[in-house]
């Protein structure tokens, strides 16, 4: 009798073990996937993935805890984007975050799965969403100006020029002429540039080759500055751009704090490390219900000037004490 106790209750718990087992493999499989897809490397997202992972963070989700990513990288080779998002999709994920050209890529192969997207360009002229209040469909997303700080970039690099307000000088602007807001930039910089009586000459870059090119138009023509124009191209290619001001000492400004940390002089734009903490918290949202259709197009509008002295230094730049003022950040 003893031992058929002993042996019912061993098998209680032996059952009651083996309930479980299912159980917890159900919780594991119950926690949502995330896609983060990017065209670009890895190297260059690092702090854009701190920044997402803040933004789930403050709306309840840690990675690990009570979600999961999949992380995927085109390395700049679009052509890749398709095939990465199958992968995706195959996992399957639950909502897929993604730049530009990762979002449209995702965009023709799932109408289901939610897309979040963090871009620079026109969201409805650029194919994601029909309209910015109401998106329609699986796609939404953050949208951070760029090419529409063009003029303002122009105004903030005559202060680095000297005398640029009491002689004539000549800004040189370099735009890669793929991109889905250089025409806007272009004609938004000109506008500003006749404005203020300033000079401008434009050259088009979409090529390790054109930069080079470039450069070297720059050098016979030695404008007294230069204004690098937004987009992934040039950000991608940003440390060549960096390094070629430097040899050429053309002050120069950047629509992209990255390039600053890479040794440019300056930039000035929309942070995009706080559109994707936003995009963070979009993602949450849709984790916990919402769907994409419903959430509107958000304007991140934190902009952020930073300057690098130790390069105005090399330079021979005295940076304007008003500017010093305006600065969110200073490299020293």
């Amino acid at each position: 009798m003893q031992f058929d106790r002993i042996k019912r209750r061993e098998f209680i718990t032996l059952l009651g073990g083996a309930l479980t087992w299912p159980m917890a493999g159900r919780t594991q499989q119950a926690m949502p996937v995330i896609g983060f897809l990017r065209s670009s490397s890895s190297v260059d997202s690092v702090h854009l993935v701190a920044a997402f992972r803040q933004g789930l963070k403050e709306a309840g989700f840690v990675e690990g805890q009570n979600c999961a990513i999949e992380f995927r990288w085109a390395d700049n080779q679009i052509d890749r984007l398709p095939a990465l998002v199958a992968e995706l999709l195959s996992r399957p994920v639950t909502v897929i975050l993604a730049n530009l050209n990762s979002a449209l890529a995702a965009k023709v192969a799932t109408t289901t799965v939610p897309i979040v997207f963090a871009s620079g360009g026109d969201p409805v002229a650029d194919g994601l969403v029909a309209s910015l209040n109401r998106p329609g469909g699986n796609v939404t997303g953050i949208h951070f100006l760029l090419g529409e700080l063009g003029a303002k970039r122009l105004e903030l690099l005559r202060q680095l020029v000297p005398n640029a307000t009491t002689r004539t000088t000549t800004i040189a602007m370099l735009v890669n002429p793929r991109h889905s807001d250089t025409d806007a930039e272009r004609r938004d910089v000109l506008a500003a540039a006749r404005t203020m009586g300033q000079q401008l000459t434009v050259l088009d870059i979409d090529s390790e080759e054109d930069i080079e090119a470039a450069f070297a138009t720059l050098a016979q023509h030695r404008p007294d500055a230069l204004l690098v124009g937004t987009g992934a191209f040039t950000n991608s290619h940003r440390e060549r751009l960096v390094a070629l001001a430097a040899r050429h000492a053309l002050p120069t400004s950047y629509s992209q704090r990255e390039a600053v940390m890479a040794g440019g002089l300056m930039s000035y734009g929309t942070s995009i490390p706080d559109a994707y903490r936003l995009a963070g918290i979009y993602v949450a949202r849709i984790l916990k219900g919402e769907k994409p259709s419903d959430l509107p197009v958000m304007r991140s509008t934190r902009f952020e000037l930073m300057l690098n002295l130790r390069t105005a230094k090399a330079q021979g730049i005295e940076v304007p004490d008003k500017l010093l003022a305006l600065a969110d950040e200073v490299i020293e």
